[in-house]
């Protein structure tokens, strides 16, 4: 019998490995996870909305091991045909912002119970990506959406996995990547509400890894975990970080709440592809986004299941360096 050897398991041509089906695979969060579960072994459908621009994940595995399939989530008929046959599914779509007919009720809440029915129509297992602050009571449109989502989810399955993450940071992330820009092109940059704000920034690979092992089975089923990161950091820590990092010398200016939500609703009425701010984005930054201390005596976090975060200043020069005023060939403690 022809074998093959993957990351310590054994492949065999008569007996095929599960099969998993990850909608938004080539999303930021999505690609980690798609490339974690093929190290495992496991064969992977990648649930998309272009599958012709998610063809640089074909790599990560042996030939016919990920498979792109056309899904949107607006459309259930495509969900249907994205799980057939999965042994279990795992939801990593999310927006940061809406845009059209992408909105957030539409994408992360009715488009993520509907993932839900027809893994439970499938008979597959599955792992939901939320947020910590999910709430259908916040003030923000993004939390209410990803609260009301997750009471849907596990109402319908209720041994079904949440994952809430803080802010992902990794080479692809939309947070210290998005400011390290602004600082390349603007002479400072906005402490939105004073940057007072607390976040634990969570290693995108950290997070991949939980949603791994909720693929293995061994988490504990119906669990809502909280995923944060080594450090709490402020806003300011976070934007002091950036500018270290990328060697840049810029002004830190406070701004109200109020001017920023103002700021975010007209950068809303302009058709940008990534608006730098919008008022839920600002709404959001008005509470702390860090594990709970309920997780925390729980074990429903990354220390909880024995991995140990890895910290942010060990990872960000590694993909921010290209900000710096002259690359890798900036010296070291000269500022621009």
């Amino acid at each position: 019998m022809s074998k093959r050897q993957l990351s310590g398991q054994t492949m065999t041509v008569n007996n095929l490995p599960p099969l998993v089906t990850v909608f938004g695979g080539s999303g930021f969060v999505g690609r980690h996870v798609v490339r974690t579960l093929v190290k495992r072994g496991y064969r992977v459908r990648v649930a998309v909305r272009r599958p012709d621009l998610a063809g640089f994940l074909l790599p990560a595995g042996y030939v016919g091991q990920i498979s792109l399939v056309q899904a949107n989530l607006r459309y259930r008929q495509s969900i249907d045909r994205a799980v057939e046959g999965a042994a279990h599914v795992v939801n990593c779509v999310g927006i940061l912002f809406e845009s059209g007919r992408n909105t957030f009720d539409a994408i992360q809440d009715t488009g993520a119970l509907s993932v839900a029915e027809a893994a439970a129509k499938a008979g597959a297992k599955f792992t939901h990506i939320s947020a910590i602050g999910a709430d259908v009571n916040s003030g923000s449109s993004y939390a209410r959406s990803k609260g009301r989502a997750e009471a849907s989810i596990l109402s319908l399955i209720p041994d079904a996995v949440i994952l809430r993450p803080s802010i992902v940071f990794g080479p692809e992330d939309n947070f210290f990547n998005k400011f390290a820009g602004m600082a390349r092109q603007l002479p400072a940059l906005p402490l939105i509400g004073g940057g007072k704000t607390k976040l634990q920034p969570v290693y995108v690979e950290d997070v991949a890894e939980v949603v791994g092992r909720s693929v293995d089975g061994t988490v504990t089923p119906g669990t809502t975990y909280e995923l944060g990161g080594a450090e709490v950091m402020t806003f300011r820590d976070c934007l002091e970080t950036v500018l270290r990092v990328t060697c840049r010398d810029r002004a830190l200016v406070s701004l109200p709440f109020s001017i920023a939500s103002m700021i975010g609703s007209i950068a809303s009425l302009i058709p940008f592809v990534n608006p730098p701010v919008t008022a839920d984005q600002v709404e959001l930054l008005k509470s702390d986004n860090v594990v709970s201390e309920s997780a925390v005596k729980e074990g429903r976090t990354l220390c909880g299941l024995g991995i140990r975060p890895v910290v942010p200043g060990s990872i960000l020069a590694s993909y921010l360096v290209h900000f710096r005023p002259q690359g890798q060939f900036t010296g070291s403690g000269k500022a621009a």
